[in-house]
Protein backbone atom coordinates (compact mmCIF):
# COMPACT_ATOMS: atom_id res chain seq x y z
CA UNK A 1 0.00 0.00 0.00
CA UNK A 2 2.72 2.15 0.58
CA UNK A 3 4.34 1.67 -2.64
CA UNK A 4 0.89 2.33 -4.36
CA UNK A 5 0.37 5.70 -2.67
CA UNK A 6 4.51 6.69 -3.58
CA UNK A 7 3.84 5.42 -7.07
CA UNK A 8 0.69 7.46 -7.80
CA UNK A 9 2.40 10.77 -5.92
CA UNK A 10 1.94 10.80 -2.34
CA UNK A 11 4.66 11.46 0.19
CA UNK A 12 3.70 8.63 2.78
CA UNK A 13 4.30 7.47 6.34
CA UNK A 14 4.06 4.29 7.62
CA UNK A 15 2.75 4.67 11.18
CA UNK A 16 2.09 1.67 13.79
CA UNK A 17 -1.30 1.45 15.61
CA UNK A 18 0.24 1.74 18.91
CA UNK A 19 1.75 4.90 18.16
CA UNK A 20 -1.71 6.66 16.97
CA UNK A 21 -3.67 4.94 20.12
CA UNK A 22 -0.83 7.02 22.11
CA UNK A 23 -0.95 10.01 20.15
CA UNK A 24 -4.18 9.88 18.07
CA UNK A 25 -3.35 13.57 16.80
CA UNK A 26 -1.13 12.65 14.71
CA UNK A 27 -3.71 11.69 12.09
CA UNK A 28 -4.41 15.60 11.50
CA UNK A 29 -1.25 15.79 9.94
CA UNK A 30 -2.88 13.62 7.14
CA UNK A 31 -4.30 13.66 3.99
CA UNK A 32 -4.89 10.65 3.02
CA UNK A 33 -5.21 7.48 5.32
CA UNK A 34 -5.19 3.82 4.72
CA UNK A 35 -5.75 0.69 6.47
CA UNK A 36 -3.59 -2.52 4.97
CA UNK A 37 -4.31 -5.72 4.52
CA UNK A 38 -2.92 -8.63 6.34
CA UNK A 39 -3.71 -10.10 9.15
CA UNK A 40 -3.79 -8.21 12.54
CA UNK A 41 -3.39 -9.66 15.25
CA UNK A 42 -3.00 -12.77 13.60
CA UNK A 43 -6.97 -13.11 13.14
CA UNK A 44 -7.68 -14.62 16.37
CA UNK A 45 -10.76 -13.79 17.46
CA UNK A 46 -11.96 -12.64 14.17
CA UNK A 47 -10.64 -10.47 11.09
CA UNK A 48 -9.71 -7.31 11.56
CA UNK A 49 -11.34 -7.43 14.93
CA UNK A 50 -9.07 -6.46 17.71
CA UNK A 51 -7.64 -3.51 15.39
CA UNK A 52 -11.19 -2.37 14.97
CA UNK A 53 -12.55 -2.76 18.33
CA UNK A 54 -8.89 -0.32 19.22
CA UNK A 55 -9.61 2.21 16.44
CA UNK A 56 -13.10 2.54 18.00
CA UNK A 57 -11.47 3.43 20.98
CA UNK A 58 -8.53 5.48 20.60
CA UNK A 59 -8.79 6.65 17.61
CA UNK A 60 -12.57 7.75 16.04
CA UNK A 61 -12.22 11.38 17.27
CA UNK A 62 -9.69 11.78 15.22
CA UNK A 63 -10.85 10.27 12.56
CA UNK A 64 -13.75 12.11 12.96
CA UNK A 65 -12.17 15.16 12.63
CA UNK A 66 -10.33 13.83 9.10
CA UNK A 67 -13.65 13.05 7.75
CA UNK A 68 -15.00 16.42 8.57
CA UNK A 69 -12.05 17.70 6.33
CA UNK A 70 -12.53 15.28 3.33
CA UNK A 71 -9.65 13.07 3.49
CA UNK A 72 -9.72 9.98 1.13
CA UNK A 73 -9.30 6.74 2.90
CA UNK A 74 -9.01 2.82 1.95
CA UNK A 75 -9.14 0.16 3.66
CA UNK A 76 -7.94 -3.26 1.63
CA UNK A 77 -8.76 -7.06 2.48
CA UNK A 78 -8.06 -7.01 6.36
CA UNK A 79 -8.17 -2.89 6.05
CA UNK A 80 -12.04 -3.51 4.82
CA UNK A 81 -12.87 -5.54 7.83
CA UNK A 82 -11.19 -3.31 10.18
CA UNK A 83 -13.47 -0.03 8.32
CA UNK A 84 -16.43 -1.58 9.04
CA UNK A 85 -16.14 -2.76 12.11
CA UNK A 86 -15.37 0.34 13.30
CA UNK A 87 -18.28 2.06 11.83
CA UNK A 88 -16.65 4.11 9.36
CA UNK A 89 -18.15 2.00 5.99
CA UNK A 90 -20.55 2.22 4.95
CA UNK A 91 -21.12 5.66 7.05
CA UNK A 92 -24.50 7.73 7.43
CA UNK A 93 -26.81 8.48 4.80
CA UNK A 94 -25.27 11.89 4.40
CA UNK A 95 -22.20 12.68 4.28
CA UNK A 96 -22.10 16.04 7.00
CA UNK A 97 -23.79 13.40 9.53
CA UNK A 98 -21.05 11.27 10.92
CA UNK A 99 -21.83 10.47 14.76
CA UNK A 100 -19.47 11.63 18.02
CA UNK A 101 -19.47 7.94 18.49
CA UNK A 102 -18.73 5.24 17.08
CA UNK A 103 -21.98 4.07 15.04
CA UNK A 104 -23.10 0.31 15.26
CA UNK A 105 -21.88 -1.46 11.98
CA UNK A 106 -24.83 -2.06 9.56
CA UNK A 107 -22.48 -3.98 7.06
CA UNK A 108 -20.17 -7.55 7.98
CA UNK A 109 -17.73 -9.64 6.39
CA UNK A 110 -18.09 -13.36 7.15
CA UNK A 111 -17.04 -16.76 6.06
CA UNK A 112 -16.69 -17.04 2.38
CA UNK A 113 -19.75 -19.60 1.26
CA UNK A 114 -16.99 -22.05 0.08
CA UNK A 115 -15.70 -21.91 3.73
CA UNK A 116 -12.33 -21.89 2.12
CA UNK A 117 -9.61 -19.24 2.15
CA UNK A 118 -9.53 -17.88 -1.69
CA UNK A 119 -6.55 -16.72 -3.31
CA UNK A 120 -6.85 -15.61 -6.70
CA UNK A 121 -7.59 -13.02 -9.40
CA UNK A 122 -10.95 -12.43 -10.14
CA UNK A 123 -13.29 -9.48 -12.19
CA UNK A 124 -14.53 -6.53 -11.24
CA UNK A 125 -16.31 -3.91 -12.71
CA UNK A 126 -17.17 -0.11 -10.94
CA UNK A 127 -20.44 1.11 -10.58
CA UNK A 128 -20.88 4.25 -12.54
CA UNK A 129 -23.95 6.15 -10.52
CA UNK A 130 -21.62 5.14 -7.62
CA UNK A 131 -19.78 9.20 -5.96
CA UNK A 132 -16.36 6.76 -5.42
CA UNK A 133 -13.36 8.57 -6.07
CA UNK A 134 -11.43 5.92 -5.85
CA UNK A 135 -12.92 4.22 -8.59
CA UNK A 136 -14.14 7.38 -10.91
CA UNK A 137 -11.07 7.03 -13.72
CA UNK A 138 -11.82 3.27 -14.39
CA UNK A 139 -13.18 2.54 -17.34
CA UNK A 140 -16.67 0.34 -16.99
CA UNK A 141 -15.47 -0.24 -20.88
CA UNK A 142 -12.13 -1.84 -20.11
CA UNK A 143 -11.82 -5.11 -21.23
CA UNK A 144 -12.27 -7.87 -18.97
CA UNK A 145 -8.56 -9.23 -18.88
CA UNK A 146 -7.54 -5.83 -17.91
CA UNK A 147 -10.35 -5.65 -14.64
CA UNK A 148 -8.56 -8.11 -12.59
CA UNK A 149 -7.73 -8.08 -9.01
CA UNK A 150 -5.94 -10.50 -6.53
CA UNK A 151 -8.00 -11.62 -3.50
CA UNK A 152 -6.60 -13.11 -0.58
CA UNK A 153 -9.18 -13.79 1.89
CA UNK A 154 -11.01 -16.04 4.42
CA UNK A 155 -13.71 -13.80 5.64
CA UNK A 156 -14.69 -12.23 2.43
CA UNK A 157 -18.41 -12.00 2.51
CA UNK A 158 -20.20 -8.96 2.58
CA UNK A 159 -23.21 -9.65 4.55
CA UNK A 160 -25.93 -6.91 5.10
CA UNK A 161 -30.09 -6.86 5.93
CA UNK A 162 -30.20 -3.66 4.19
CA UNK A 163 -28.90 -4.36 0.26
CA UNK A 164 -31.28 -2.21 -1.11
CA UNK A 165 -30.89 0.89 0.20
CA UNK A 166 -27.41 0.62 -0.11
CA UNK A 167 -27.52 0.06 -3.87
CA UNK A 168 -29.91 2.66 -3.64
CA UNK A 169 -27.35 5.14 -1.96
CA UNK A 170 -24.62 4.63 -4.30
CA UNK A 171 -22.64 2.53 -1.47
CA UNK A 172 -21.45 -0.89 -3.63
CA UNK A 173 -18.70 1.04 -5.46
CA UNK A 174 -17.06 -1.93 -7.00
CA UNK A 175 -18.93 -5.65 -8.24
CA UNK A 176 -17.40 -9.25 -8.85
CA UNK A 177 -17.28 -9.63 -12.21
CA UNK A 178 -18.76 -13.31 -11.71
CA UNK A 179 -19.51 -15.23 -8.51
CA UNK A 180 -16.74 -15.61 -5.90
CA UNK A 181 -17.42 -15.71 -2.21
CA UNK A 182 -21.22 -15.57 -1.94
CA UNK A 183 -21.09 -11.78 -0.99
CA UNK A 184 -24.76 -10.07 -1.32
CA UNK A 185 -24.99 -8.19 -5.21
CA UNK A 186 -21.60 -9.52 -5.67
CA UNK A 187 -19.86 -6.95 -3.77
CA UNK A 188 -16.30 -5.95 -3.90
CA UNK A 189 -15.93 -2.88 -2.56
CA UNK A 190 -18.10 0.16 0.00
CA UNK A 191 -18.11 3.58 0.10
CA UNK A 192 -19.68 6.18 2.38
CA UNK A 193 -21.66 8.65 0.89
CA UNK A 194 -19.49 11.15 -0.14
CA UNK A 195 -17.58 8.98 -2.01
CA UNK A 196 -14.33 9.28 -0.39
CA UNK A 197 -14.13 6.69 1.82
CA UNK A 198 -13.50 3.19 0.58
CA UNK A 199 -13.49 -0.20 1.22
CA UNK A 200 -13.04 -3.47 -0.82
CA UNK A 201 -11.32 -7.28 -0.73
CA UNK A 202 -9.62 -7.43 -3.61
CA UNK A 203 -6.09 -6.02 -3.58
CA UNK A 204 -5.63 -2.67 -6.16
CA UNK A 205 -2.22 -2.49 -4.26
CA UNK A 206 -0.75 -5.87 -5.31
CA UNK A 207 -1.72 -4.57 -9.39
CA UNK A 208 0.96 -1.54 -9.69
CA UNK A 209 1.88 -2.74 -13.36
CA UNK A 210 1.34 -4.88 -16.12
CA UNK A 211 3.47 -7.38 -15.39
CA UNK A 212 1.66 -8.09 -11.93
CA UNK A 213 -1.04 -9.42 -14.37
CA UNK A 214 -1.00 -13.12 -14.02
CA UNK A 215 -0.85 -13.68 -18.14
CA UNK A 216 0.45 -10.21 -18.07
CA UNK A 217 2.75 -11.60 -21.52
CA UNK A 218 -0.38 -12.22 -23.45
CA UNK A 219 -2.24 -9.09 -23.10
CA UNK A 220 -0.12 -7.31 -25.51
CA UNK A 221 1.25 -3.67 -25.16
CA UNK A 222 -1.10 -1.69 -22.42
CA UNK A 223 -0.48 1.86 -21.56
CA UNK A 224 -1.37 3.99 -18.81
CA UNK A 225 -2.50 2.93 -15.07
CA UNK A 226 -3.23 -0.71 -14.37
CA UNK A 227 -7.14 -0.24 -12.41
CA UNK A 228 -5.06 -0.73 -8.98
CA UNK A 229 -3.12 2.41 -9.48
CA UNK A 230 -5.54 4.45 -11.14
CA UNK A 231 -7.34 3.79 -7.69
CA UNK A 232 -4.65 5.25 -5.68
CA UNK A 233 -4.08 8.27 -8.32
CA UNK A 234 -7.84 8.92 -8.38
CA UNK A 235 -7.69 9.75 -4.57
CA UNK A 236 -4.29 11.14 -4.32
CA UNK A 237 -5.29 13.92 -7.24
CA UNK A 238 -8.64 14.35 -4.76
CA UNK A 239 -6.61 14.89 -1.91
CA UNK A 240 -4.56 17.26 -3.55
CA UNK A 241 -7.90 19.53 -4.37
CA UNK A 242 -7.82 19.51 -0.25
CA UNK A 243 -5.35 22.10 -0.70
CA UNK A 244 -6.96 24.16 -3.77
Amino acid sequence: MCRAFELAGARVDLVHLDRLCARPEHLDAYDLIGFPGGFSYGDDIASGRIFAARVRRYLWHALRRALDRGVPMIGVCNGFQVMVQAGLLPGPAAASDWPDEPPTPTIGLALNDSARFIDRWVGVAPDPASPCIWTADLDPYAPADDMLLPVANGEGRVVTDDFEPLARAGHIALRYTEPVNGSAGDIAGVCDASGRVFGLMPHPDRYLAWTHHPYWTRLGAREGDTPGLAMFRSAVVAAGALHV
